[in-house]
């Protein structure tokens, strides 16, 4: 058995670097991130403008479940995979990249229930989830998202800007304190 995880960045349109990382089924199934946290734990990251050109700069993917008919978040081993990534690593707020479903796949890996609906004729699988649960998700990872932003030396602005942005991603209305 084959050992693999890959790591690499690539330009995007807006000349920003995306970074993407992947995990292999072999690390997912053994739920060993080490590699990332190695690179990517708080203390190993950078600091002021280096650490703010990094937000909404990763893109995490999974290797090697591409013959599985199930959905992501349904495959028992990614939802344990994500769940014990999240209680390590829970900056993906501040991370995480808001230009495809990747994060709210993350996401609903570690809520406790979702119903998830293939319709015939729709290739595309319509999850429904109870909001509250995804509303208590996201509020505990608020302070995760704004120790990173301290330690980038981000402006209040910004951070309320990277704030409405997640609310919208989610599609919850943002109401201000």
């Amino acid at each position: 058995m084959v050992d693999t995880f890959g790591f690499w960045h690539y330009r995007t349109v807006t000349e920003t670097d995306l970074i993407v990382y992947e995990f292999s089924r072999f690390k997912v199934e053994r739920g060993d991130f080490s590699h990332f946290l190695a690179q990517f734990a708080l203390d190993k990251l950078a600091t002021g403008r280096r650490l703010r050109t990094m937000m909404n700069s990763v893109l995490f993917c999974i290797q090697g479940y591409e013959q599985d008919d199930r959905e992501i978040h349904s495959i028992p081993e990614i939802r344990s995979f994500y769940r014990a990534f999240h209680e390590h690593w829970p900056y993906w707020l501040y991370f995480c990249n808001l230009d495809d479903d990747n994060l709210k796949m993350m996401v609903l890996c570690c809520l406790d229930s979702f119903i998830a609906v293939k319709r015939d004729g729709h290739s595309e699988v319509q999850v429904e989830f109870d909001v509250k649960e995804l509303l208590a998700f996201l509020s505990r990872d608020f302070a995760p998202m704004n120790l990173v932003c301290e330690r980038a030396e981000m402006f209040e602005d910004r951070i309320e800007q990277r704030t409405k942005a997640i609310f919208a991603y989610f599609k919850l209305p943002f109401q201000r304190e």
